[in-house]
């Protein structure tokens, strides 16, 4: 199961970034170009382990955008995309993110109160854009029914979970060693 995505990121290039570990690969970075089988395995993973039962998928800008876009095509579930960049929308939220490797802000459009959301995220490591979207979409009024990841690159998944509050469940697992990625899972 999920072969061809195994050996995608276990021959993945890592460069250090502002002292952070960073693994360039197509699911995680566009980079090089994405295989549509590797597309194919993980939205068919994400399809097995979610219910899916919902009334938005919600995603973050940019690498999620691929598996929300799979993931809503086969449910017909909408989506929408927590952008990088403010519109000035009516209801619009900002949500201040930190990663391993840099901050920023993001941008919430089109969900409303009481709607029940699948959050779906290329990677988590530390959980920390996670904790700062589903803090967002909880002040909204929303409801996080699941969040998914394509990529678990953090040390101990259960211990992001309950931090979040929610459990992440994800396609594949990943760790460094000897700085190589080697899948755990």
């Amino acid at each position: 199961m999920l072969e061809r995505t195994r050996e995608s990121l276990e021959s993945s290039q890592v460069v250090m970034k502002n002292g952070y570990p960073y693994v360039i690969n197509p699911i995680l970075d566009g980079i090089p170009r994405m295989d549509p089988e590797i597309l194919n395995e993980i939205t068919d993973r994400m399809m097995e382990i979610c219910e899916f039962d919902c009334d938005v998928i919600l995603a973050p800008e940019a690498m999620a955008i691929p598996f929300a876009v799979a993931v809503s095509i086969r449910t017909g579930i909408p989506y929408s995309v927590i952008r990088k960049r403010s519109y000035g929308c009516d209801g619009e939220v900002s949500i201040d993110k930190s990663t391993g490797y840099a901050s920023s802000t993001m941008f919430i459009n089109g969900i409303r109160p009481g709607e029940r959301i699948v959050l779906i995220d290329d990677v988590v490591s530390t959980g920390g854009t996670l904790k700062s979207i589903v803090e967002a979409i909880e002040g909204i009024g929303c409801e996080i029914v699941e969040v998914v990841v394509a990529v678990d690159k953090s040390t101990d998944l259960a211990a992001v979970s309950k931090d979040l509050g929610h459990p992440i469940k994800a396609t594949i697992g990943m760790t460094l060693v000897d700085g190589k990625p080697v899948c755990k899972y």
